[in-house]
């Protein structure tokens, strides 16, 4: 029997205590952020890491070499053209040798100076930057955007915010072309938009690239890296207490106060903190450094730049807020000593992974063919009996030149006494550029020579005007 259901009374709210009941929110308020301009030398470090990237980012899809595209990878034609090499489908192997040495290099670097990879070089931290940069100029520095932002709307509001946003989707628009212009041929597909015949999938991935780039950089912003980025979650595990990270002294700043540059601090017991706030402000994620460490800091190093201007004001040594580790900030060992630290057996074992990957993958590039060769025995008939006398076996050669040039192949086989090769249309296969020709060859032997059973058999398809292309295959000879 199925027990009787119990049924638990509501207890109303009594009236005139409604107001005591607050409802709370499971998710906290996004609050925007409007960092504050400030020079200094990491500042100049992050602008220069925006230009190197962004140069290489729109400037390499427009690089010939050898005739083609720098750096394309034509998924519909399966050729994948990398700075003078082409690898084709089979060459999978070369992606996998990059992702381990993205990843052990990401695991060593963020070892060792934790999240600069984030702060400097991420593509959403280059394009938010890029987005603040367009911002500043039209709407002003902090004080002004958010001055703008609480002014009624006006007409001279609605055109500056649409100057902003025309810009943000123009540097979108573009981003999200170039982007396609390395899985399409850069000058085709200018030609499409110039001729107005951008269409279908094409046009589809611009869009969507550029819309990806104007909702993350223009509006997400920070919360890409807070929320979506899993990269901010899991770094704590490659952390220790001796990884470089951006620091607050607090045994040096505390206890904080504002006071003129006239005052001693020592006198009135106040730390080298003047509570100024500026490198909560300049701060993109929106965080005070000096609560601490927090997976929302992308190590940018903005706030250094800040705090050092405050202490070159006034008058104090810089360092308040530095690149240090927990060790060092714990007196563990002297600031100078942490160099010493850095070759410490996680770093160690990463680097050397790191260099292992990195010199296999640079011996399989000098080795790598720009051949490929498949072989498949006809089927029709395993073996047959020439007029002569001779045992015949017939394969299929697929000859795929993955070369910058047309070549001729001469094909050879080996492995048998006395055997002959035919190759049907000639002795030597022309195969143009990125081009695969199929041929039939056919080995024949004496009887004497291959008795029942298969025989191993090698392949081997040179090209007679560069001897260095030249592969070798295995296959096997059926005799009777």
């Amino acid at each position: 029997m199925h027990k009787p259901l119990k049924v638990i009374p509501i207890t109303p709210i009594p009236a005139g205590v409604e107001d005591a009941y607050e409802a709370v929110s499971l998710y906290e308020r996004h609050k925007k952020i409007y960092p504050r301009w400030v020079g200094g030398l990491f500042t100049r470090w992050r602008i220069a890491m925006v230009i190197v990237t962004q140069l290489f980012f729109y400037g390499v899809p427009w690089l010939q070499v050898h005739g083609q595209q720098a750096l394309l990878f034509d998924v519909a034609a399966q050729r994948f053209y990398v700075f003078g090499l082409i690898f084709l489908p089979q060459d999978f192997i070369y992606l996998t040798a990059l992702l381990l040495l993205s990843a052990f290099g990401l695991f060593a670097w963020t070892t060792v100076a934790g999240r600069l990879w984030c702060g400097f070089s991420c593509p959403q931290t280059v394009y938010t930057e890029i987005f603040l940069w367009f911002e500043h100029w039209v709407e002003g520095d902090r004080m002004a955007r958010m001055k703008l932002d609480r002014a009624p709307l006006t007409l001279r509001k609605v055109r500056i915010k649409a100057t902003k946003h025309a810009l943000w989707l123009g540097f979108s628009l573009w981003t999200g072309f170039t982007f396609v212009g390395y899985f399409t041929p850069m000058h085709a597909l200018w030609q499409q938009v110039l001729s107005y015949t951008l269409g279908g999938y094409t046009l589809f991935w611009v869009l969507f690239y550029a819309a990806a780039t104007y909702g993350n950089a223009g509006w997400l912003r920070e919360q890409v890296c807070k929320y979506m980025c899993p990269y901010a979650r899991f770094q704590s595990a490659m952390f220790d207490a001796d990884t470089l990270i951006v620091s607050y002294d607090r045994e040096r700043g505390e206890p904080r106060g504002r006071r003129g540059k006239a005052v001693d601090p020592a006198a009135e017991g106040l730390g080298a903190c003047i509570d100024c706030t500026l490198c909560v402000q300049v701060c993109p994620a929106g965080i005070d450094i000096r609560d601490g460490l927090q997976y929302e800091c992308i190590g940018c190093a903005v706030c250094i730049d800040a705090c050092d201007s405050i202490m070159d004001k006034m008058h104090y040594p810089r360092g308040l807020i530095r690149f240090t580790t927990q060790n060092a900030l714990q007196q563990v060992y002297p600031e100078s000593a942490f160099k010493r630290r850095l070759l410490r057996p996680r770093v160690m074992l990463y680097a050397t992974i790191l260099g292992m990957v990195a010199i296999a993958t640079a011996f399989a590039l000098w080795q790598h063919q720009p051949l490929k060769v498949n072989i498949a025995h006809e089927r029709r008939a395993l073996v047959r009996e020439t007029d002569d006398g001779l045992l015949e076996n017939s394969y299929r050669l697929q000859i795929e030149n993955a070369d910058h040039t047309d070549h001729r192949y001469r094909v050879q086989a080996h492995g048998l006494p006395g055997l002959k090769l035919l190759v049907d249309g000639g002795p030597t296969v022309a195969v143009k550029s990125t081009t695969a020709e199929s041929v039939v060859v056919r080995v024949q032997v004496d009887p004497s020579a291959a008795g029942p059973g298969s025989h191993p058999l090698r392949i081997v398809v040179s090209a007679q005007d560069a001897p260095r292309i030249r592969v070798l295959e295995k296959a096997t000879f059926i005799g009777r």
